[in-house]
């Protein structure tokens, strides 16, 4: 348990999954110095099985707060674990979390939200979503939005978005080229009251 930093490991007798057993429980019960059948006492039972979807795994262990998860075979019988350190890692990719570019967060009325439309405005200036998440607001009944760009420079989709009156919560890109966007638009605002 230390090895993998997690706080608790799957108990299996042959290939049956018995539960799982904490670190808690280990020293509470007193089971550093005597063996695990010698005490009695209940095991949370946690698993997935090997045919579930990552958010289903995600799910379960957000739900029962532990570090590893048992797989399990459709006959129920023991296949593996998932650390939360490899499911971090697996989710990241998933995402696109290791691939450059910006990310925006966008929000909108839930009425007005189009998924062809925003991609529509992301395609139109030439940059590609690699990921896209929403997060419905009950109490407002908007829609906040959060896209993952291929793009580092996303300058020209920010004003698209603005113009189609999309609330722009968020911007996560290079810092000198946003800032560059705002001096930008700062100094064609002054062109245009001078004019």
């Amino acid at each position: 348990m230390e090895s993998f930093r997690v706080s608790e490991i799957p108990i299996v007798r042959d290939k049956e999954y018995l539960g799982l057993i904490s670190d808690k429980n280990i020293y509470d019960l007193d089971l550093t110095k005597i063996c695990i059948n010698e005490k009695s006492f209940t095991l949370s039972t946690p698993y997935v099985f090997v045919n579930q979807h990552i958010y289903e795994v995600i799910q379960k262990m957000l739900e029962h707060k532990v570090s590893v998860i048992p797989v399990l075979e459709l006959n129920m019988d023991y296949c593996g674990s998932i650390l939360l350190a490899e499911l971090s890692e697996k989710y990241l990719s998933l995402v696109s979390g290791k691939d450059r570019g910006a990310i925006i967060v966008i929000e909108v009325n839930e009425y007005d939200y189009y998924l062809s439309q925003i991609a529509q405005i992301v395609e139109s200036n030439n940059v590609k979503i690699l990921s896209l998440y929403t997060r419905n607001n009950e109490n407002t009944k908007m829609v906040e939005i959060t896209l993952k760009l291929n793009a580092t420079d996303i300058s020209s989709v920010i004003q698209t978005f603005v113009r189609y009156d999309y609330i722009i919560k968020a911007v996560y890109m290079d810092d000198s080229l946003l800032s560059n966007m705002y001096s930008d638009r700062y100094e064609q605002f002054m062109k245009y009251i001078n004019i």
